[in-house]
């Protein structure tokens, strides 16, 4: 589709739906997990891309971000724009045309793109204890760095599956020369990386942040993860579940010519993050109610916020309003959003959860909506006769009233 045509479509669609984008999903298969079968896609659909692929264990929404998976299609990761049904053109390409109005004036100017995105991750057990670089050193292989958070939403949680416990950075105490023998254990089997971790036990309703550097290896709860726009990491547990996790993993995003320099690899960590004896005070979070409360038939909460190393880089809100209820809420800047339960109309778009989705069928479930729309003010009205639960997350510097981590603490009724 030619640039203008996309211009034009992008154009009629805002314009139709007062500034809100319809999205398709968007799976995503990891080659090196196993699905854990809870993102209300077809049984017989978790290998719709083949099992040399791996099994779909992600839901992306209002990505423009590539996927970084060997042998995968060249927009796997991408936003799709739904008009009259059908998928038209990309997320990416409408901000690319109507940035401005799309991602807000500010946004566009410092980042030329939506330079963030979220996802539902759901494995069967744990996946390998792994970093994600900063931005600097995802420079170095032409990538961008990516702090990500989590939130662990009720609504497809239902059962914990295999391993619901994080095993978050390294015990205090723990040396170089501790990690670096690990290393040199890869192909003996299991390298022990755990023995030097500890476990958080995961808890639906909860989230944390995930700062660069810093080891995590994610436990078996949906996870909803706002994070930057990026997919690189590197893996450096050996073994999991009984299954090999290749070196290829851990040096994926590394410099070729560092490729086996162990001390590199060591000291891309973040070490005195890693070592934090207080990392649970510094990274949990808990939800605090923005607006609303039971007498007014809504409530609106905070379930991702603060900063990573200083910086406002992504937030997230929980909006439930009740049977026979609606809401307007106006945000300072443009949002993704997936609908967690219930049914009802954003806008003018009606919208509800469904229960069962098979591989390539259009749902009406997920939307973005324009900085421009947000500011004015979108109406959540429930049609239904359950609660009406709607995930959104932000970009960067978009709320002045973020609350910092530990905040929850204050809102506390003892």
């Amino acid at each position: 589709m030619s640039k203008t045509s996309v211009e034009k479509q992008a154009r009629a669609a805002l314009d139709a739906n007062d500034g809100i984008l319809r999205l398709a999903p968007t799976w995503v298969p990891r080659s090196f997990l196993m699905p854990g079968g809870r993102l209300k896609l077809a049984k017989q659909d978790l290998y719709a891309l083949g099992t040399h692929r791996g099994g779909i264990d992600e839901r992306w929404f209002g990505s423009t971000t590539v996927a970084a998976n060997e042998g995968a299609p060249a927009d796997e990761g991408l936003s799709y724009v739904v008009v009259d049904g059908k998928k038209a053109f990309t997320l990416k390409e409408a901000v690319h045309d109507h940035g401005s109005e799309l991602i807000g004036e500010a946004m566009w100017k410092s980042y030329k793109k939506w330079p963030v995105y979220s996802k539902f991750f759901d494995n069967a057990g744990p996946i390998p204890h792994h970093m994600h670089q900063s931005q600097e050193q995802a420079a170095l292989v032409g990538q961008e760095g990516k702090p990500e958070s989590y939130y662990y939403p009720p609504q497809l949680n239902w059962t914990g599956n295999n391993f619901p416990y994080t095993f978050f950075g390294l015990e205090p105490g723990t040396t170089k020369a501790d990690l670096k023998r690990c290393l040199e254990r890869w192909n003996e089997g299991d390298n022990g990386i755990l023995d030097l971790s500890k476990a958080a036990r995961l808890k639906p309703g909860t989230g944390w942040l995930v700062p660069p550097c810093v080891l995590h290896a994610p436990g078996s709860l949906v996870t909803y993860e706002p994070q930057w726009g990026s997919d690189v990491f590197g893996m450096y547990q050996s073994l999991v579940e009984g299954r090999r996790v290749p070196w290829d993993l851990l040096v994926k995003d590394v410099p070729k010519e560092y490729h086996h320099d162990l001390d590199y690899i060591i000291d891309q960590l973040d070490w005195e993050k890693n070592v934090d004896p207080y990392f649970k005070d510094n990274n949990y979070l808990e939800p605090i109610v923005r607006t609303g409360g039971a007498k007014e038939g809504y409530v609106d909460k905070w379930v991702v916020y603060g900063t990573v190393n200083g910086k406002q880089l992504f937030s997230a809100c929980e909006l439930t309003v009740l049977p026979g209820h609606q809401v307007t809420i106006k945000d300072p800047g443009a949002y993704g959003l997936i609908v967690v339960q219930g049914s009802g109309h954003i806008g003018k778009l009606s919208v509800d959860s469904p229960n069962y989705i098979r591989f390539g069928e259009i749902t009406e479930d997920e939307v973005f909506v324009s900085a421009t729309k947000a500011a004015e003010g979108v109406t959540f009205k429930n049609t239904g006769s359950e609660p009406f639960v709607s995930l959104r997350y932000f970009g960067p510097d978009t709320h002045k009233d973020l609350p910092k981590v530990g905040d929850y603490k204050k809102h506390i009724k003892h």
